[in-house]
């Protein structure tokens, strides 16, 4: 039986699918297959792909029409056989014992998912993140990682929780994420940083258009998702939390990064208005309450007027980093 089925989606990765590729093909861990889902390139992806099914039988190619990356993420589960499944982004690549280490993990505590550290790999370097461990359900929720590809699932625990990627919206992981979690019954982590996260100008998640405000769509789907499943009391404080998280501090960064001034000051009003219509009493939050870190204290600050302030803030800052970068590029 395969162990793990790793799913990769490709729209026209040509540049970097090679090393990609490379890291997934030569894993140590012995019986594990490569799906890659060819998802409509209009580069020369295919043809790389054909060179490496000539030299694998690990790797099994698809090809579909274009859908964006959940689509295909999506496609390619119908054909993993593995008795888990993970995910790896074309443009991103993996240390070759990655998937070793992450089953032998699952194995042992019969998990889930299974979690492991990863680096930021930029142009000039690397930095490692270390991911903080948690258990709970509702501290996963209101603290975790919310992406895809520095984990491994139970394959058919995934298939019955009915979870799938949200098509057409980009920042998908987080949806994704958020709705396995009541799910869980064991979550392993493993102290390696195997997974190559390639820091890229043009990658989605550097996209600076209104775009960004595909997040208040995935909140408002997970939100909808707790209470369709009745699980919305059980969970509000951590919801609550989460939609402080999200709202306040990697998309509100996002945000301010929309060039185009009235855009901008759109997109960062609807983020304040959507968390003040779905949680008015945000700021009496017990985990934000208790938070005595730093961020703890930044997002204690926030009302209106701060929001404001700090809007204004980190668009300047942005703006300066950006017309540095033209004169030096």
């Amino acid at each position: 039986m395969v162990k793990v089925s790793v799913i990769t989606a490709v729209y026209n990765g040509e540049a970097y699918l090679d090393k990609c590729l490379d890291s997934l093909i030569n894993q140590t861990l012995g019986d594990i297959e490569i799906i890659v889902v060819n998802d409509g390139s209009t580069d020369g992806s295919q043809e790389i792909l054909q060179r490496y099914l000539a030299k694998s039988d690990r790797l099994k190619c698809y090809t579909k029409e274009n859908g964006g990356a959940a689509d295909a993420r999506n496609y390619g589960l119908w054909f993993a056989t593995g008795e888990y499944v993970g995910y790896v982004d074309s443009d991103d690549f993996v240390d070759l014992e990655m998937y070793e280490v992450l089953y032998k993990k699952a194995k042992e505590n019969d998990a889930d998912i299974v979690e492991c550290n990863l680096h930021h790999t930029f142009d000039d370097g690397e930095d490692v993140e270390v991911i903080e461990r948690y258990y709970d359900r509702k501290d996963l929720l209101k603290f975790g990682r919310y992406v895809v590809w520095n984990k491994i699932y139970k394959r058919e625990w995934l298939i019955r929780s009915g979870t799938r990627f949200p098509v057409n919206l980009i920042y998908e992981d987080v949806e994704f994420v958020a709705m396995l979690i009541p799910y869980i019954r064991s979550y392993a982590y493993v102290d390696i940083a195997p997974v190559h996260y390639v820091q890229r100008k043009s990658s989605v998640n550097n996209s600076t258009t209104m775009r960004t405000l595909d997040i208040h769509k995935i909140l408002m789907n997970v939100l909808g998702f707790y209470r369709e499943k009745c699980l919305y009391e059980e969970y509000m404080e951590a919801l609550e939390y989460f939609f402080i998280r999200i709202v306040f501090l990697r998309f509100f960064t996002r945000m301010c990064r929309i060039r185009d001034n009235n855009l901008r000051r759109k997109a960062l009003d609807a983020n304040w208005k959507l968390l003040n219509e779905i949680f008015p009493d945000w700021k009496k939050n017990p985990t934000l309450m208790k938070l005595k870190s730093r961020q703890g204290f930044y997002l204690r600050t926030m009302n209106p007027i701060i929001y404001k302030l700090y809007s204004g803030i980190f668009t300047i800052a942005y703006q300066v980093c950006h017309r540095v970068d033209r004169k030096w590029n």
